[in-house]
């Protein structure tokens, strides 16, 4: 267990949401000077009808069997919406840690493989609950990772992950023309993955290396955003095909692996519409990029270091 997804991630998001909540949003009458931002533990105690003591053992991470009922009024002082909520569970009541089975490399099932090869026009992803690549078709490979070797997600010792490439790639690093809604949007989701599965040592190392190698992600990372995302819409500037607006949607597959399937599309007869079939042409007509591909200063092109 690391301090990026241990038992201290339950105090970090109390007190995060403690000091959003000013003593008027809170119906409080302020008097003189305070040296806290926000709302005192004492203060939401009141609010949330428990005693001082026991709040503050909860926020130290000293309590692990509180209530439903608790946390929801805790939620409820805090003016926590949905997502938010459900994250507080998640941190206050963990679930059990179940007994560690054989490490096997994840896999997209071969009717989801299929799936993806039959999509075109739309460009599609197969990721797992660390936003591993699993699989993706020619276009979904063509418009998120042209620069990578195409059979990489088959390599489970060196997948893509999008996380990673967001924050470490040089060219996702320019795709995305939004940048801070696309850095906010991965770091809120991350971390609504990592209250529900804290006992997971291959997420930690993920987040432990993006903190420690991107200034970035760490101050993102703190502010510890959570939310739930489905769809929405996505500015690319694509190096091939130039500026792209595409509508994506997060399908969440059966089962408790926690694998999405992304797909983006574009509005019918616009020119991203006409952009993206270009990038599928021209695609296909290049090849795929097999080998993968390495960048001068050591690293591979997904923001790994090379061996």
């Amino acid at each position: 267990m690391t301090d990026e997804t241990g038992p201290g991630e339950l105090g970090d998001f109390l007190r995060s949401r403690r000091a959003r909540v000013s003593p008027e949003q809170a119906g409080i009458t302020s008097y003189g000077r305070r040296r806290v931002e926000g709302l005192r533990r004492e203060e939401l105690a009141q609010l949330a009808g428990v005693s001082a003591t026991y709040y503050t053992r909860l926020e130290q991470g000293q309590s692990s069997n509180a209530s439903a009922s608790v946390i929801d009024a805790i939620a409820r002082a805090l003016h926590l919406d949905d997502d938010e909520r459900g994250h507080l569970h998640d941190l206050a009541r963990p679930r059990r840690a179940r007994r560690p089975r054989p490490a096997r490399p994840e896999t997209a099932p071969p009717g989801l493989r299929q799936l993806l090869a039959a999509m075109t026009g739309v460009a599609a992803i197969v990721v797992g609950r660390r936003t591993e690549v699993l699989a993706w078709n020619p276009l979904g490979h063509a418009l998120l990772a042209g620069h990578t070797d195409v059979a990489a997600p088959d390599r489970p010792v060196d997948r893509p992950n999008l996380t990673r490439m967001l924050f470490l790639d040089p060219h996702t690093e320019e795709l995305y023309v939004r940048r801070p809604e696309e850095v906010a949007r991965a770091i809120a989701s991350l971390r609504l993955v990592a209250g529900r599965h804290p006992d997971d040592p291959e997420l930690a190392s993920l987040v432990g290396e993006l903190t420690m190698r991107s200034a970035e992600f760490a101050a993102a990372w703190s502010r510890h955003p959570v939310r739930t995302c489905t769809s929405g819409s996505k500015l690319f500037r694509h190096p091939e095909v130039g500026d792209l607006e595409l509508a994506f949607e997060v399908l969440h597959l059966p089962g408790d692996a926690g694998q999405r399937l992304i797909t983006y599309t574009a509005a019918p007869g616009s020119p991203s519409e006409a952009a993206l079939r270009l990038l599928e042409v021209t695609g296909a007509l290049s090849g795929p990029r097999r080998g993968g591909s390495r960048r001068g200063d050591g690293q591979r092109v997904d923001g790994r270091a090379a061996e």
